[in-house]
């Protein structure tokens, strides 16, 4: 008898244990589906600061920074600690920089030079070639 009433109160005690480990409270997990829109926006974001990183570590580019004073080590350092917005308005203007000059600044250049060549030969009597 004294036997059961030991292996009753270590049940008692066990069965008290697991029903208030069952029953403590938990903070809630809440999972929901990421949009395909997120998932973008963030690849998008990635994929912007490695353009601005791959820009940086060009030498022309950290030759000009420092040259304006600014150590491109910093600079890298800065464009860490942007916000996704700003580091896809800076990527979005760098797009949109041009690469070489404009079409028509080419054509006016070529114009002008073709021009001074023309007087140039009429100043110097070679009007035959005109």
């Amino acid at each position: 008898m004294c036997r059961i009433k030991r292996v009753e109160k270590v049940v008692s005690i066990l069965m008290t244990l697991i029903l208030v480990i069952i029953f403590a409270p938990v903070p809630s997990v809440l999972a929901a589906m990421v949009g395909t829109e997120a998932v973008l926006v963030n690849q998008d974001t990635q994929n912007a600061r490695d353009q601005l990183r791959s820009f940086l570590n060009r030498e022309d580019v950290q030759s000009q920074l420092t040259l304006r004073g600014i150590d491109p080590a910093e600079a890298k350092a800065r464009i860490d600690s942007l916000s996704d917005a700003e580091v896809m308005q800076i990527a979005d203007k760098i797009d949109q920089l041009p690469a070489g000059g404009s079409f028509w600044g080419t054509v006016l250049f070529v114009t002008i030079i073709a021009f001074v060549v023309l007087v140039v030969l009429e100043l110097l009597g070679y009007t035959d070639f005109i």
